[in-house]
């Protein structure tokens, strides 16, 4: 008995955990991560002085439903909260204070998500993602009458995009751990425009969108 069981730690097949894990219909889990965020500016003219983005990094948390396709294929969706910060610096204007506005973004993300994987592998499974998402931004300040003249940077409450990433399932002995990492593609154009065409801070873009990082910790 004692060499059938090293046999099984170290010669041969090993234990498998959660057996029956992902054989079920419906899958639940909660996930916890951190984020780091940047815009993409599209300029009207290219004058040469290209905004700047400092990027911070922030969090992101939310709730997990999956629902199993077959071996290889789970339908997903990962509604959360996400918080993260940008600092923008727009050339040309001879104060800080005009020179830089702090955005500061809370989203509500409902994502919905194909779940690609291979067949297990002991006791880990490496995967890709990918789908489609839409936000609420509940810092946005799109319906506040104050623009940047008055050091007030607006941005639309709503916005959609993409999203692509990778991860590896670990099937524990109580739990499934999964690591993974996101990189997010904003479609939609972020920006609510000053109220003056000509405005120094925004006058010259034609469109901004969000891009960003993750980095989740899943646990299901």
């Amino acid at each position: 008995m004692a060499g059938q069981g090293a046999h099984a730690q170290f010669g041969g097949d090993p234990i498998l955990n959660l057996q029956n894990e992902d054989k079920q219909l419906l899958n639940w889990g909660y996930y916890l991560g951190m984020n780091q965020f940047d815009f993409q500016f599209e300029y009207r003219d290219d004058i040469g002085k290209d905004i700047l983005v400092d990027k911070t990094y922030g969090f992101n948390v939310g709730l997990i439903g999956e629902l199993r396709i077959n071996e290889f294929l789970d339908l997903r969706t990962e509604p959360g909260l996400l918080y993260t910060g940008r600092t923008l610096g727009f050339p040309g204007h001879s104060t800080e204070a005009d020179a830089i506005r702090e955005v500061k973004s809370t989203y509500i993300r409902f994502p919905l998500l194909i779940k690609a994987g291979t067949g297990r592998i002991g006791n880990w499974k490496p995967f890709i993602t990918a789908g489609v998402y839409a936000a609420t931004n509940l810092g946005s300040k799109e319906d506040n009458l104050d623009d940047n003249s008055s050091g007030e940077f607006r941005m639309k409450t709503n916005s959609y995009g993409y999203e692509l990433g990778f991860g590896i399932d670990f099937y524990t002995e109580y739990f499934k751990f999964t690591p993974s990492i996101r990189g997010v593609f904003g479609l939609s154009d972020e920006l609510v425009p000053d109220n003056d065409p000509n405005s120094l801070w925004t006058g010259n873009i034609n469109a901004m969108r969000t891009r960003g990082i993750f980095l989740n910790l899943t646990f299901e």
